[in-house]
């Protein structure tokens, strides 16, 4: 018997880009509120965007046991700006009923692997200062992460994945 929140992660493929723009539309829209939401057709073009023409990237997906996409994290290489960190935990995004159910932690673990396994063993994302998931990050031993003003703008790190 499957679970009802049973899921799998594998990594994304081009066939996903109209499911993944439809969740990451959904998601966003979960997580900052139906104001300012891109569209659809705007997330469609930029999954095209990162599938046809951009490198140095990846992203897993969670499947449902019916297929359909739960949720989502792209990697990518971070562009140096927080000295120390190599890897960026570009997006995560989970659909609200699959909160608390495993998924994101597992979509974290998936890209920590990918990381290590491209010799990159430090991660960061940037987030949003107020968004109540940020608990989470910590919960996976990231650290927030602040400004040389002591400020936090919601980014977090991880500086040794091999310790998460």
């Amino acid at each position: 018997m499957i679970h009802e929140w049973t899921f799998a992660i594998r990594e994304a493929r081009f066939s996903d880009l109209r499911a993944l723009a439809a969740l990451h539309v959904e998601t966003f829209k979960e997580t900052h509120g139906a104001r300012g939401t891109p569209t659809y057709a705007l997330r469609e073009s930029q999954w095209r965007a990162a599938f046809e023409r951009e490198t140095n990237w990846f992203c897993y997906v969670a499947e449902s046991p019916n297929g359909d996409l739960i949720g989502f994290a792209k990697g990518t290489l971070h562009d140096g700006g927080v000295p120390g960190f190599q890897g960026e935990l570009n997006k995560i995004y989970v659909l609200r009923t699959w909160h608390c159910r495993g998924v994101g932690r597992a979509l974290v673990e998936h890209v920590a692997r990918r990381f290590l396994a491209d010799g990159i063993g430090s991660m960061l994302l940037f987030g949003d200062a107020r968004n109540p998931s940020n608990g989470f990050y910590e919960r996976l031993g990231a650290e927030r992460l602040f400004s040389p003003k002591g400020e936090f703008h919601g980014g977090y790190g991880w500086r040794d994945l091999r310790r998460r």
